[in-house]
């Protein structure tokens, strides 16, 4: 499936809070978001000074506080019947289409570290298209390929395009209307699907959606039968924000190995998702525990917490290499109520490998 990936913030204790998204209003210029310094810049020195701002990066977890998330988690690990587990399984585009009927697009929060994290999605100068596609085209054939459909199909949505973006789990478009507002190249289409019918109806009735440089369009991630409208090997980039998460444990490998497919080598695929003992993990009651380190929350959605070598595992097993995986362990801060949120978020990069000559 493709779970709209606003809503993976939603728990039973917050709904909102538990986006790296801090703030709503109009998305901000691309210039702007050059200025912001990555993930992994400040850092905490005095504790005295922990309100002073929003957040702080790489925050060392103690001994003692990393003991009690894992005492946390196990005491909570109680998996429901099968049979209720079944239940969530099966009716999950219920609960899906249920969330954003209720939130509409009051979910979507700009991503104002989008581009400096992922320059891969920002603007870019673009070699002419033609010599561009036609120079791919022979290298697949110096390299003893078959040239992919992508460049001599023209009948799928963005078929002249010459740089291919697809967000999967896009929600109501927070990642796909920021790509389209700051990067105006001819030869960009942007691509975004979801599990939930009722997301991608409300990124279509978007004034800011046009179909000649997007295409929006329901699909279930998790079903390695459901055919994606590009074909393989046509994609530059596909990112995942909050959306592996939302899957089945078992069902995550497939649907990486689709994706891969995808990809044109040299390709990536760009993600961030919950980390193991993160704020939101640790907040879970029992009798919402699903597997191990996988939950349902009130509202019926799932939720999955990784490690770095678990997602590791998942690209590579896909015949990706791994360009970043990174942990974003972060103190966040509310200054009004003098509380602390430590949150744990992890970032990664894979790309498909170019074949050899």
């Amino acid at each position: 499936m493709a779970a709209p990936a606003a809503a993976a913030a939603a728990d039973d204790s917050s709904s909102v809070e538990n986006l790296p998204e801090t703030a709503n209003g109009p998305t901000e210029d691309f210039t702007e978001a050059q200025k912001r310094p990555q993930f992994g810049t400040r850092f905490l020195t005095d504790p005295r000074q922990v309100f002073q701002h929003n957040a702080w990066d790489n925050v060392e977890w103690s001994a003692e506080q990393e003991e009690a998330a894992q005492k946390k988690v196990q005491e909570n690990c109680q998996p429901l019947p099968a049979e209720k587990q079944e239940e969530f399984d099966s009716r999950a585009n219920e609960y899906w289409n249920d969330f954003y009927t209720i939130h509409e697009n009051r979910f979507f929060k700009d991503r104002h570290w989008l581009f400096t994290e992922f320059p891969e999605l920002a603007p870019r100068q673009k070699a002419p298209q033609d010599s561009e596609e036609m120079g791919t085209a022979v290298q697949y054939r110096l390299n003893g390929e078959d040239v992919p459909s992508s460049h001599t199909d023209t009948t799928f949505p963005g078929a002249s395009a010459s740089y291919r973006i697809l967000e999967v789990g896009c929600g109501v478009g927070n990642t796909i209307f920021p790509i389209l507002k700051t990067n105006n190249d001819p030869g960009l289409f942007v691509y975004g699907c979801d599990f939930s019918s009722t997301a991608v109806d409300l990124v279509k009735s978007n004034p800011e959606y046009d179909s000649s440089r997007c295409h929006a369009f329901v699909h279930d991630m998790s079903d390695a039968s459901a055919e994606y409208p590009m074909p393989d090997r046509s994609l530059d980039v596909i990112v995942l924000i909050f959306v592996l998460s939302a899957l089945h444990p078992q069902k995550m490998q497939n649907s990486i190995n689709r994706l891969a497919r995808l990809l044109k080598p040299g390709g990536a695929i760009l993600l961030r998702d919950y980390g193991r003992y993160d704020m939101a993990q640790l907040r879970f009651k029992k009798g919402r525990c699903l597997s191990e380190n996988f939950y349902v929350r009130g509202d019926g959605t799932r939720v999955y917490f990784f490690t770095q070598d678990e997602l590791h595992d998942l690209f590579s097993s896909a015949g990706l290499e791994k360009v970043q995986n990174l942990v974003d362990r972060r103190l966040q801060v509310n200054r009004g109520k003098q509380l602390t949120m430590y949150r744990v978020w992890l970032q990664c990069k894979y790309r498909k490998v170019l074949a050899p000559p």
